[in-house]
């Protein structure tokens, strides 16, 4: 292969990759995340692009990081890979972003055209994989394709949030590359213009109607509420604020009609204000199984559900009420110039401000009373955490057994300034240990702290290198309980003993990370120990340093019951020790 430009067209073996690097940088792209093939090109294209690449041990881990990255910054995150099992190893990473509605961009290699069907090295019908997964996939057989494949995967990314996929065969890289000039960004797509709300409109009729309104923001609103308009438009209507999980951030949960998380995570205190309701209002949410779960059964059927989306799939059509196919955030916008301009009263938000009280209120009490016993609780060390850490923290999540504790309003509360970034309705085991350094690097300005459990973090723990080369000021917090919690404790309480395995180790329960230069730990000796071990992995991480916070747990301190029998989710269960 020649490397010798003509005046018309660059042969470099490169050029493609250079290319590729060119217009990401031209639509602002800074970061890439990944494990680039063996010929190094892509690594070398993003060097002279200007691109930081974070090289990553473990091509699921580079996804998960990515994602993260595009949840907290709201731009498109970038994974570049090889081929075949490289590209394999990215499947649960593109499942996260899907299901999490993050715009991801995943480029590989591929087997050029000439030896596909031939049983090549490392070959793979690669868009057949990961066609199910993402909103586009495309792979670039002809070089007068790569800028607008590549232009076309980063509109769909940003504007149906979503992963989308573009392939770099081979064959690509050794073909002629037209320049395309300066590589221009992606003519952005306009922002959805703001709902229109006509008098007769069935969403605005439903809002003015309605006596006893809750306003449900999901993920969808993330970057959305910048101006606290779901916060206004619950004072104008009087309307209790919940949230999903994935929604969390988006609203200021100090405000004093906010009253907690939806579903699974409701607290009982505010159960009630479900049962009574007349209408609620989903703004960008999926309304997935967490979310609704344990909902009054006349929702969606006697009492009406206004759904406001930005795909139409993400409609729950099986409930009732009026479905809204915009921006939610131009959404809530619109309505506010439409209802009146003074701010409800009423019983209803007196009741729904009473909750919001009782839950602190008892919240307080349920602290107060664990600090009696001699055990520590995992609650304890949320509470630890909110007195350590700035006022601008991001929590960045997982899903087992006890790091759940996160997910119960207050014990972490986003109030305005703070965040969250949590895995989606697939939870994907590691998802929350290894995004939080894409969240850093996304906001390398704010605290990032990981809450996740042990076993989560050593599937991540492949990248420790790469958080200590890239992550500097990132704390997490390592809840020790050997093993992989959840599924002990399934086994545990079966009738019958399935043989003699376990899924924990006790002896685990005490280990520290792998040691690893420039990666500070600070384990939790007892209860007395730890407000000053809180202080001082902060005042390491804060010094720039990523540090673990080893903190050993018991299985019995967990949220959720284990009664998980025919795939129901568990009931609520009352700490240990109190």
């Amino acid at each position: 292969m020649s490397n010798t430009p003509d005046t018309n067209a660059e042969t470099s073996a490169a050029a493609a990759w250079a290319t590729a690097a060119a217009v990401l940088a031209a639509s602002g792209t800074r970061t890439v995340f990944g494990l680039p093939g063996d010929d190094m090109y892509a690594l070398e294209a993003a060097h002279r692009a200007g691109l930081r690449f974070v090289l990553c041990r473990d091509q699921r881990n580079a996804l998960f990081m990515a994602t993260g990255w595009a949840i907290q910054s709201g731009g498109v995150g970038v994974a570049v890979v090889g081929k075949g099992p490289a590209v394999t190893n990215t499947l649960t990473g593109l499942l996260e972003a899907s299901a999490s509605a993050a715009p991801l961009l995943l480029l590989s290699g591929g087997t050029g055209a000439q030896h596909r069907g031939s049983g090549a090295f490392q070959e793979l019908d690669q868009l057949a994989v990961v066609a199910p997964l993402v909103k586009y996939a495309a792979r670039v057989d002809h070089p007068d394709r790569l800028v607008p494949t590549l232009h076309r995967a980063l509109l769909v990314a940003r504007h149906e949030r979503g992963p989308v996929y573009v392939e770099l065969p081979e064959h690509l890289l050794a073909e002629a590359v037209t320049p395309a000039g300066e590589p221009a960004a992606p003519a952005a797509a306009e922002t959805p213009q703001e709902v229109l709300a006509p008098a007769g409109s069935a969403a605005l009729d439903a809002l003015r109607t309605a006596r006893r309104p809750i306003l449900l923001v999901g993920g969808g609103m993330r970057h959305a509420n910048g101006g606290r308009e779901v916060e206004r438009l619950a004072e104008r209507t009087g309307a209790a604020i919940f949230c999903t999980a994935s929604g969390r951030g988006t609203v200021d949960e100090a405000h004093p009609h906010f009253c907690g998380l939806a579903g699974l995570y409701t607290p009982e205190q505010a159960a009630p204000l479900w049962e009574d309701t007349d209408c609620v209002v989903a703004l960008g949410s999926r309304l997935e199984e967490t979310a609704t779960f344990q909902w009054p059964a006349g929702l969606g059927r006697e009492v009406p559900v206004l759904q406001v989306n930005l795909v139409a799939a993400d409609f729950q059509t099986l409930l009732r009420g009026p479905k809204v196919l915009a921006d939610a955030g131009a959404a809530v916008r619109s309505w506010l110039t439409a209802l009146p301009a003074e701010d409800a009263g009423g019983g209803w938000a007196a009741r729904v401000r009473a909750v919001h009280t009782a839950i602190h209120s008892d919240s307080r009490a349920l602290l107060d009373g664990l600090a009696g016993s001699p055990d520590l609780h995992i609650a304890e060390v949320l509470r630890a955490l909110d007195a350590e850490l700035p006022a601008d923290r991001i929590l960045v999540q997982e899903n087992g057994l006890q790091d759940m504790w996160s997910y119960k309003y207050p014990l972490y509360s986003c109030h305005a300034g703070a965040g969250s970034v949590v895995p989606s309705e697939q939870t994907s085991l590691g998802f929350g240990a290894a995004a939080a350094l894409g969240v850093k690097l996304a906001a390398p300005g704010r605290p990032v702290v990981a809450f996740v459990g042990d076993g989560a973090f050593a599937m991540a723990a492949a990248d420790l290198p790469t958080a200590v080369a890239h992550g500097g000021g990132l704390l997490y917090v390592v809840l020790r309980n050997g093993g992989y919690g959840w599924l002990q404790v399934q086994l545990d309480q079966r009738q019958e003993p399935v043989g003699d395995h376990a899924f924990v180790d006790p002896e685990a329960v005490t280990a520290p990370a792998p040691h690893l230069p420039g990666l500070h730990q600070v384990t939790v000796r007892d209860k007395a120990s730890l407000a000053g071990d809180v202080a001082l992995a902060w005042e390491k991480a804060a010094a720039g340093e990523v540090v673990v916070l080893n903190v050993p747990v018991r299985l019995t301190d967990a949220m959720f019951g284990a009664d998980v029998a025919g795939g129901d989710f568990p009931v609520l269960a009352a700490p240990a020790g109190k």
